[in-house]
């Protein structure tokens, strides 16, 4: 098995410079890990402010470029995590989720946190086929 990085534009750039050791993808063996991505602009680096459904909608923008990076697709995805920071968010996320996953939605966690060392309330990761 051959293990390759993927990036994800200046989100990568955004990771690195705070010195935070991942990837915003990694592939192997016919299958793509694609870490908890937060609400920040891909384009920019910068972190997306706003309410829970814009930030669901940026995370899974990331997520979805992380996987086209890495030769795969919204589609082939097959488990997510939602990492959240309020349970009350909880009908606002799935809003916004179901329209990146109309059908046969794939297996989901949906996770109530503490805090992020960003100013963040959502983080969205996934796994799917490559």
């Amino acid at each position: 098995m051959q293990k390759k990085v993927h990036g994800c534009g200046k989100l990568s750039d955004a990771i690195a410079a705070r010195q935070i050791p991942l990837s915003a993808a990694t592939s192997g063996n016919g299958f793509v890990f694609v870490s908890g991505l937060p609400p920040v602009d891909w384009r920019t680096g910068e972190l997306v402010r706003g309410d829970v459904l814009v930030q669901t909608r940026q995370s899974l923008e990331n997520v979805k470029r992380a996987l086209e990076e890495a030769g795969s697709s919204m589609d082939k995805v097959l488990k997510t995590t939602v990492y959240i920071a309020n349970s009350a968010y909880f009908n606002d996320v799935n809003r916004i989720y179901a329209e990146y996953f109309p059908h046969l939605p794939p297996a989901r966690t949906f996770v109530t946190v503490g805090s992020w060392p960003w100013e963040f309330d959502v983080e969205i990761e996934a796994i799917a086929l490559q």
